[in-house]
C-alpha cells in the first residue's frame, strides 16, 4: 500500500467516527416540550444527521447523514416521549440502559393504545405514520438509542391527544 492511499484511508475512517468523548448531552433541543411538564425534559445525544429534533447543520460533531439518523436520548426517571407522529419515515429504538415502555396509539383515535416495556438490548420499529410515546417506567435513567430512516426527517407532528397538541418550538 502506497504512503497516499494510507493516508487517504486514515483520513476515511477518521471522518466516519463520532466518539462518545465528542457527544454532549443536549437537554436544550426538546426544551420547548418541557413547558408543558417537567416529565418531557430529555436530551438528545446526537451522531448521524440531526434525527427530527431540528436543525443541527451548524454542529460539525455530527457525522452527516446519508440514509439514516443516529442519536441516543436519555430520559430520566418518570420521562416521557410524548404522543408524535412521523409521517414519512419509520423510527427505531433500541435499549441500552433502563426500562422503557413503548406505545403505538390508532391513528383515528389516539386514545387506544398498545404498550409494551423494552430492556437492554430490546429494539422496537414503529413504522410510518403511527403515533408513538414513550415513557421511563424503569428505577434509573434510561438511555436509548434512535434511529429514523431517512436522511433529513420531517418535524413530527403532534395528534390532538398528545400532550404537545398545540405547543409549538419557541
Amino acid at each position: 500500500m502506497t504512503e497516499k492511499t494510507a493516508t487517504d484511508l486514515d483520513q476515511l475512517i477518521d471522518s466516519c467516527i463520532a466518539s462518545r468523548e465528542s457527544r454532549y448531552e443536549d437537554w436544550d433541543t426538546l426544551a420547548f416540550q418541557a413547558t408543558a411538564g417537567d416529565e418531557f425534559r430529555r436530551a438528545q445525544i446526537r451522531y448521524i444527521g440531526s434525527g427530527a429534533t431540528g436543525n443541527h447543520e451548524t454542529d460539525a460533531r455530527i457525522l452527516p447523514s446519508e440514509h439514516f439518523t443516529f442519536s441516543n436520548m436519555r430520559l430520566p426517571v418518570g420521562g416521557v416521549g410524548p404522543e408524535h407522529t412521523h409521517h414519512d419515515v419509520e423510527e427505531v429504538f433500541f435499549v441500552l440502559e433502563g426500562e422503557l415502555e413503548v406505545s403505538v396509539h390508532d391513528v383515528e383515535d389516539g386514545t387506544r393504545t398498545a404498550s409494551r416495556v423494552l430492556g437492554y438490548r430490546d429494539l422496537i420499529r414503529v413504522p410510518a405514520g403511527v403515533p408513538r410515546s414513550l415513557r421511563n417506567v424503569g428505577e434509573g435513567e434510561a438511555l436509548f438509542c434512535v434511529v429514523i430512516g431517512t436522511q433529513k426527517p420531517q418535524l413530527p407532528t403532534y395528534p390532538p391527544t398528545s400532550p404537545m397538541h398545540g405547543v409549538t418550538r419557541g
